[in-house]
């Protein structure tokens, strides 16, 4: 028994006699606990981030899909309005080389409509033509085929040859014109 005794004492004193290691080891497992636990969130963290990576990548090309499909699609609505018009020249066309309209006066009458119509179709988009005969040139409207001398103020727009037109607020086509010298 004393031997058992003295053992358990011994054992006690190094318990006793060494703190330290009871110290560093309770702080490695701490350290190691915490370890782990900045692991898991660290393995968490890069989860998310690839989910939402892919998430953005999947959004991105969805968004160019709609963009291309809206590209390849955007003059749908102006192609609906113009086919009346089409159809209407495709009828004229048909009645004349069938021999059908004979009178000039009826012709021109039914071109005069679907020239109208046209012209419709053109201003509800926002085309307008650029009135610009009898004003001062403007290099932002009219492009100058020639300067002519006439007996009016010098720069302005004598005759337009070809017209112009803007869409909205924004000139697609210059004036082609003549410009007194």
């Amino acid at each position: 028994m004393s031997k058992n005794k003295n053992t358990e004492e011994k054992e006690n004193l190094n318990v006793t006699e060494n703190p330290e290691t009871i110290t560093d080891e309770t702080q490695e497992n701490e350290a190691s606990s915490e370890t782990d636990k900045l692991k898991k969130e660290n393995a968490e963290l890069r989860e998310l981030l690839l989910r939402k990576a892919a998430e953005f990548e999947n959004y991105k090309k969805r968004r160019e899909a709609e963009s291309a499909e809206f590209v390849k699609y955007s003059s749908e609505r102006i192609i609906k309005e113009l086919i009346p018009v089409y159809d209407d020249m495709d009828r004229s066309l048909h009645s004349v080389n069938k021999g059908e309209t004979k009178d000039l006066e009826t012709l021109k009458q039914g071109l005069e409509l679907v020239y109208q119509k046209f012209k419709g179709v053109l201003q509800s988009e926002g085309l307008q033509e650029l009135d610009v005969l009898g004003k001062p040139f403007d290099v932002n409207t009219s492009d100058a085929l020639l300067q002519v001398p006439k007996e009016v103020e010098p720069n302005t727009v004598i005759e337009v040859v070809e017209k112009g037109y803007s869409l909205k607020d924004k000139v697609i086509k210059h004036a082609k014109v003549l410009v007194s010298a």
